[in-house]
Order: C-alpha cells, then structure tokens, then sequence
C-alpha cells in the first residue's frame, strides 16, 4: 500500500493524515470544504514544529511530510487511486453508512476500507459496500501522532488477509495493533465509555467536585488525566454517542448516558471543541480551571 486516503480532516482525520505523510504514504486528505482542509494543514504544521522544537523532526522532513498530503473536497476524486481509504468523518452511524456506500463506486476494487469509528459496528458499515470482506475498523487514538495503539476491529466477514495487511501497515507507522472482535464499543471504549460515565454520575449525585473526581482517579489509579477531563478532550457529545450506541447494542441499563451528560451536550457544552465542558477552556493557559457552574 503507497496510497491513503482519509475522509475527514477533523481532530482525528488530520493526526491520521500526518502519521501516514510522516511515514512517506502519499495521502489524499478529504473534507467537504476547503476552509476546514487548510485549516487541518495548519493544525499538522503546527504539530511539525513541535515534533521540530523537540529535536524528533528536521526541518526537511516536516516539509517532505507536507508535501505528501494532498487534499479534496470531491470524494470520488480522493479516492480513486488510493489503495487503502480511512474514514474519520464524524461519530454518526448514518453518515458512515452514507459514505461507506458511496465508496463501492468511488475506490478501486482492490482497495481495503477501514473506519476510525470507535465504537459503530464494522459489519454494518461493511454490509452497505460490495467488499465486505474487505472492510475494517482502524481505531487510531487521540493525539493519533503520539499514541502507539491501534485498536484494528474485524467485522464478520473482515478476511484474514485484510486484517493481517493493516496490523503489518500499523506497524509501519510505529503504532502497537492490537485486534479484537466487533461488539458495541469493541475493547477501548466498551471499558472507558462506562467508567466516564460513572464519574460523571459521582459529580452528577454530588458525591465529590470535579478536581476531586479527576484527583483521586489521577493519584490513586495512576491515570495521566482523570475522567472527566478526558471527557473534555474526546467531546462530551462524543462520549453521548458511544454511550448510546453501548446501550442500544447490548440492551443493558448499566450503559445508560448519566443525565447531566445528556443536558450538557443538549446545551451545546461539549468540552474543549465548544470551550465549555467540566471545566472552562480558551483562557490562553494550560491551567485546569473547573466551569462555573461546577465550582463548589
């Protein structure tokens, strides 16, 4: 595989799009405007020079991964030569299904299609496209250029080959792929999805604030960031979908949105994207303030 093409140049589309162009894949990066395109060209610039500052990039090697991405906003002609199609477009079942569908058409007939879904059933994306022995889920993490997993998801029909070719090609990018079935939510966020929303209930009943939740997650379970603030940075309607989609697909109360996170997302505070989460961001530091209206 030479060619990549990813739909999607949001968060997850554009660290994908940079790890692929780092490696030396030709990328065809796809949206559908160019005002979000040049701005997910930023977004990887931006990223180079910090890969740069920290002495990991050279000058020469950011601009040789630059030149790599191309971009189009007409899906059939991002698509057409690519020998591997990766779509990061939004958390929406519907959309995915939309898309995946369209690439019958649009992607030559070798081509493998992976989503970056991650928790969206992968034998039903697969269901919609005439391949579907030839489609996979490719669960990159956020930030994509720092984190080492990739959570590759076979759907019933996924074959061996396929599979086989894109752990090889995950390794090529330096990640760990690490293979599971296709049920609801898979391995990451069928475990993570929960204990996020446990601690949202903890807040929720008024058990402990913010900063204790994320504290005591933090000091006494090792974690990086506590769950809370991770919600933040996943998007709190991010977080909804996946929730819903655990709860519809396994029929267990137990994966039941918490309500508050129901009402936040409804009021449009989805976390760092929106500014507005658990706790406030865009304040020009890198300082945890906690939103006002959580503050004790």
């Amino acid at each position: 595989m030479n060619k990549i093409a990813v739909i999607g140049s949001g968060t997850m589309g554009n660290g994908i799009a940079h790890v692929f162009a780092q490696h030396g894949f030709g990328v065809s990066l796809i949206d559908i405007s160019d005002k979000a395109l040049a701005s997910a060209l930023n977004t990887i610039s931006r990223n180079l020079d910090r890969m740069v500052a920290k002495g990991t990039l050279t000058e020469d090697q950011k601009a040789e991964t630059l030149k790599n991405i191309s971009t189009f906003t007409n899906l059939e002609e991002g698509v057409k030569e690519a020998d591997l199609v990766v779509e990061a477009a939004t958390e929406d079942e519907a959309l995915k299904l939309k898309i995946f569908s369209q690439l019958s058409g649009f992607a030559k007939p070798a081509a493998i299609l992976a989503s970056n879904t991650s928790s969206i059933s992968i034998t039903k994306i697969a269901a919609v496209t005439n391949r579907p022995d030839k489609v996979i889920g490719m669960h990159f993490m956020n930030p994509v250029p720092v984190m080492k997993l990739v959570e590759v998801i076979r759907g019933y029909s996924t074959s061996d080959a396929v599979t086989t070719a894109i752990e090889d090609l995950s390794r090529q990018l330096g990640k760990v792929p690490t293979s599971c079935q296709d049920y609801p939510g898979f391995v990451a966020n069928r475990i993570l999805m929960p204990m996020i929303n446990e601690a949202i209930y903890t807040l929720h009943e008024g058990v402990a604030g913010v900063e204790e939740i994320d504290t005591i997650m933090k000091l006494g379970m090792a974690h990086p960031m506590g769950p809370l603030q991770l919600a933040d940075f996943i998007g709190l309607d991010v977080c909804l979908s996946i929730l819903k989609v655990l709860h519809d697909g396994f029929g267990n109360p137990k994966y039941a949105p918490c309500p508050l996170l129901v009402n936040m997302v409804q009021a449009g505070h989805k976390g760092v994207k929106s500014g507005h989460g658990f706790y406030s961001w865009g304040h020009g530091t890198k300082d945890l303030v906690v939103a006002d209206r959580f503050k004790l």
